[in-house]
């Protein structure tokens, strides 16, 4: 049997076709086009929320440059190890702007030519009708009353479709017909969030450079003024200049704060914490205001807002001959919610050696059962100071920062308090009580006690435009969420014993479960408006 002409037998048959090379400009052109890609945008920007992860797990050189002090000490090793990798300057590591800006041009490559066909598609007339509307979703048909001129009823099908919102285009060929289309807003919604995601990405930026924040703990009756040194803690953007902020100051008159005091279960929780202030501007009069929790003060382009709050007891040290060695109002930190609170003191002059002190404060002091002191209530009901007395080198001639609210007891002798070799206790004072220090070295006093108030201070020059792209955002999400694309025709067709059939259907792109419910209500208008007036 002979084989077919054509025939090509397997083992003959030819290799699969050799696929054209990309060259260069093809393969620039495929990375081009995966680079712009919705999915690699989306990557990239859940890439980058996890890139800035690590800046919240160690100090930064910028925010707390003596943190990062600290830990190379206490981690000399791993600490050569993440400065390699920039991990202490996250946020202005090269893999950190490349993730950004590779987000960056992903997300303009993206929208432009969306741009660019979403005003092509708004400018072009609806499709054409196509010629079986059977297959449409939605499909309807009914039978005009005699007489129906077909080219009337597609205009009063057009009208009703246009008071709806709908594009609408009217059609001669092969039949009368009205083409329609509405929910191109789905479109416009979907570029407005993305515009104004690379919008918030431009104002971070933009704000990251220019701004600043900073924090500065002030007691009552003392002043900031609004430069660097005025700083408990600065961290400014990479162009921020330093010696141009705008000068302004805020003074501490006094802080409210009102505690729960009927509630038994609820006894000495906060209810307000009010900081009465004084501003000034060169130039300007000084004005009294406040500064509450939730609501910050807006000053000189700053926004500055109440962090948090303590004690302040003012300590006087003087030596054996009267002299005062230390006299300032010190800051404890509060350790619980009753505001039992820790400080140090720490005087490297004016005594015959050099001294620290670790001490406790008790806004109300109460015994525990073994004996050891606690606070029982956050105000001041029985304010009681504490303190173990250590003595030796401070390592303050260093030159290395060194953490004023900490006390490196590596090279000190504990000379009172528990631990003492010579089961010294520690000191104890009250409000205008004064006490001998161990060893013959001079006297402390408890002078009184001061409210403080931690100030938080942020410059972000974006901020407005931050906020308006991200109303524009959740707007433009919200809009392509809820509004449905669909398109609706309305076909007359003229049939053999001469009656005019009327036919309706729609076409909705991705879900539209209100899409047969809208041609039912064009079919109720529609018909009403054919049929005319019932008599």
């Amino acid at each position: 049997m002979s084989l077919p002409s054509d025939h090509i037998d397997v083992a003959e048959a030819p290799a699969e076709p050799n696929q054209p090379k990309l060259g260069l400009i093809g393969w620039l052109r495929w990375v081009w086009r995966q680079l712009t890609s919705m999915r690699t945008a989306l990557f990239l920007l859940l890439l980058l929320a996890v890139a800035a992860v690590p800046g919240s797990l160690v100090p930064q050189h910028l925010a707390d440059p003596n943190g990062v002090v600290d830990y190379k000490l206490q981690h000399p090793t791993l600490y050569k190890i993440l400065d390699s990798l920039q991990v202490f300057d996250t946020y202005t590591s090269v893999w950190f702007s490349a993730i950004y800006l590779l987000l960056f041009v992903s997300l303009i490559g993206c929208v432009i030519p969306r741009i660019k066909h979403h005003l092509d598609a708004l400018r072009a007339a609806p499709p054409r009708t196509p010629a079986r509307l059977q297959r449409m979703a939605g499909f309807r048909a009914l039978i005009a009353p005699r007489g129906t001129d077909a080219a009337t009823a597609i205009e009063l099908a057009r009208s009703i479709l246009k008071s709806s919102g709908y594009r609408t285009v009217t059609l001669q060929s092969p039949h009368h017909s009205v083409s329609a289309e509405r929910g191109y807003l789905r479109e416009t919604g979907n570029l407005v969030f993305h515009c104004a995601l690379l919008g918030i990405l431009i104002a971070v930026g933009i704000g990251g450079g220019f701004g600043y924040s900073g924090q500065r703990l002030v007691v009552t009756g003392q002043t900031f003024v609004n430069s660097v040194g005025g700083y408990d803690a600065f961290n400014p953007g990479r162009f921020v200049d330093k010696n141009g902020l705008e000068p302004y100051s805020i003074t501490l008159d006094r802080l409210d704060v009102a505690y729960e005091t009927s509630n038994k279960n609820a006894l000495g929780q906060p209810l307000d914490y009010t900081a009465h202030v004084t501003t000034k501007k060169p130039g300007e009069p000084a004005q009294k205001t406040t500064i509450k929790v939730n609501d910050p003060l807006s000053i000189g382009g700053t926004d500055v807002y109440l962090l948090a709050n303590g004690y302040a007891p003012h300590i006087t040290i003087r030596n054996t001959d009267g002299t005062v060695a230390f006299q300032d109002l010190v800051p404890f930190i509060p350790q619980d919610s009753n505001y039992t609170s820790q400080g140090v003191v720490k005087v490297p002059d004016g005594l015959a050696k050099q001294l620290g002190m670790i001490g406790f404060f008790y806004p109300t002091a109460a015994k525990l059962p073994t004996g050891a002191l606690t606070s029982s209530y956050p105000g001041l009901k029985k304010p009681t100071l504490t303190f173990n007395v250590y003595q030796g080198d401070l390592g303050l001639d260093t030159g290395a920062p060194v953490n004023v609210y900490s006390l490196n007891v590596d090279n000190l002798t504990q000379i009172a308090g528990p631990g003492a070799k010579a089961d010294t206790k520690g000191l104890q004072l009250v409000p205008g009580q004064t006490v001998a220090l161990p060893g013959g070295l001079g006297s402390m006093t408890f002078d009184g006690v001061e409210r403080y108030a931690t100030l938080d201070i942020h410059h972000d020059p974006t901020q407005n435009w931050v906020l308006l792209f991200a109303i524009c955002v959740l707007g433009g999400l919200l809009t392509s969420l809820f509004v449905p694309r669909r398109r609706v025709w309305v076909k007359a067709v003229p049939q053999a014993d001469g009656m005019l059939r009327l036919e309706y259907a729609g076409l909705a792109r991705g879900e539209d479960p209100g899409l047969d419910a809208a041609i039912a209500a064009v079919v109720q208008k529609h018909s009403a408006l054919v049929q005319g007036p019932k008599t």
